[in-house]
């Protein structure tokens, strides 16, 4: 699918690092774009791109589409820790920035 954005090498290294991230495991949006998580949320937002969205959670391991992207983890077996709200065991599945 096409981007609804001009090409963008900042936007194209977002999009390249959600794409490499494998099946069970996450980053947060600040390991996709260090020093600008925001962007890495922009960027999600506005791609008609195919991506495994659902890989990229806060920092603190906590969801930001909720029940929807927790079905998707879960199909994928990622662990949670026991927390209200439900968090990501960052220590578990978490694969550092991408460099």
């Amino acid at each position: 699918m096409a981007d609804r954005t001009p090409d963008n090498p900042a936007r194209q290294r977002v999009i390249d690092a959600v794409r490499a991230i494998p099946e069970g495991f996450v980053r947060t949006y600040g390991d996709v774009s260090p020093g600008a998580p925001r962007f890495t949320g922009a960027v999600l937002r506005t791609t008609d791109a195919e991506l495994p969205w659902w890989r990229v959670v806060r920092a603190d391991g906590s969801l930001a589409q909720g029940e929807r992207q927790r079905a998707l983890l879960d199909a994928e077996a990622v662990p949670f820790r026991s927390a209200d709200p439900p968090r990501v065991d960052l220590r578990v599945c978490r694969i550092p920035h991408h460099a």
